[in-house]
């Protein structure tokens, strides 16, 4: 059978749940979800565990946050003013917003705090700090 190497494009359903047992996510609800291995188009430990599984295989990793979504940092909590939102936002505390990057390029922001001048958004992944578990399978190679 053909094992997945470096390089290689692969194919893989996966559900993917919280410590608690909650999913996340799931591939088998759409199209398998398809990466490079080796390019960095997800997640350093979800890469590195796909290499060496056979064309068919299924197994259940467990990803620590550093392989993850990296750890939790108190330095990804920002304080702004509320003059600087969007005139259109009514800010609320567990609001998501999207905000755009000099480079054009959003990024997900949640309200964690606020006063009457400013709000504190967290700039972390959702799931920085989490120990995450993946069920995969591989069901392509080229």
């Amino acid at each position: 059978m053909r094992r997945a190497k470096y390089g290689d494009r692969v194919a893989v359903h996966y559900t993917g749940k919280l410590e608690n047992g909650e999913v996340f996510a799931n591939s088998k609800v759409g199209e398998p979800f398809e990466f490079t291995i080796g390019k960095g188009e997800v997640i350093p430990g979800f890469e590195k565990r796909v290499i060496g599984m056979e064309l068919g295989e299924t197994k259940t990793i467990t990803i620590p946050p550093e392989e993850a979504y990296g750890p939790r940092s108190e330095e990804l909590l920002v304080d702004v003013s509320k003059s600087a939102l969007p005139e259109d936002i009514t800010p609320a505390i567990g609001e998501q917003l999207e905000i755009p990057q000099k480079d054009g390029n959003p990024i997900d922001v949640i309200i964690t705090a606020m006063n009457e001048d400013t709000v504190t958004l967290d700039v972390n992944h959702p799931l920085a700090g989490i120990t995450v578990t993946f069920n995969i399978q591989l069901i392509g190679v080229t």
